[in-house]
């Protein structure tokens, strides 16, 4: 079974196009339904698990200052790309 923040930023990348990055909030206010106020937050922090998760299997790159950074060690402002 898929974890829906996993297909969140799968399906976000794939719709943005290669060598595109999508924000983590992205993927958070895409699981929260695309709300108007701040109820999103909730879904960042298990969309930054998921990312790291979809990282380590090789799926995507973890960006931070346009760069790619080891999973485990993203911090900060990040951007999600799908590998290339």
């Amino acid at each position: 079974m898929t974890d829906p923040a996993e297909a969140a930023i799968l399906a976000l990348l794939a719709a943005r196009g290669p060598e595109k990055s999508i924000c983590p909030t992205e993927a958070a206010r895409a699981l929260a339904g695309h709300p108007a106020d701040e109820s999103w937050r909730p879904f960042l922090h298990p969309v930054r698990l998921a990312a790291q998760r979809l990282a380590n299997a090789g799926n995507i790159e973890i960006l931070r200052k346009g760069k790619p950074v080891p999973p485990n060690t993203a911090h900060g402002v990040i951007r999600l790309r799908a590998k290339p």
